[in-house]
């Protein structure tokens, strides 16, 4: 499985080129400054790679598969009663 960061460089090429002098190291509230001034596609490419992240860990993935689970038991039920409404 490639990580994440790898699928979004395949995609966008990056703003700096690693360099002498560049330094990577960045703040939080740094990106978070940042997000604003990227396109769609960038910010949906971010996206999908700190979900790809957050689902690595055990209790995260438990958590949407319950919150799939209930939707899925919802759509099911309002389903169920729109049919009985309309019969």
């Amino acid at each position: 499985m490639s990580l994440p960061s790898e699928k979004v460089s395949a995609r966008f090429s990056p703003d700096k080129v690693a360099g002498k002098g560049y330094n990577f190291a960045v703040s939080a509230s740094e990106i978070i400054k940042e997000l604003p001034k990227l396109s769609e596609a960038e910010r949906r490419a971010i996206r999908e790679a700190l979900l790809e992240i957050a689902n690595q860990e055990s209790d995260v993935a438990l958590c949407n598969q319950a919150a799939l689970d209930g939707a899925l038991m919802l759509d099911r039920m309002e389903a169920e009663d729109a049919q009985r409404q309309s019969g």
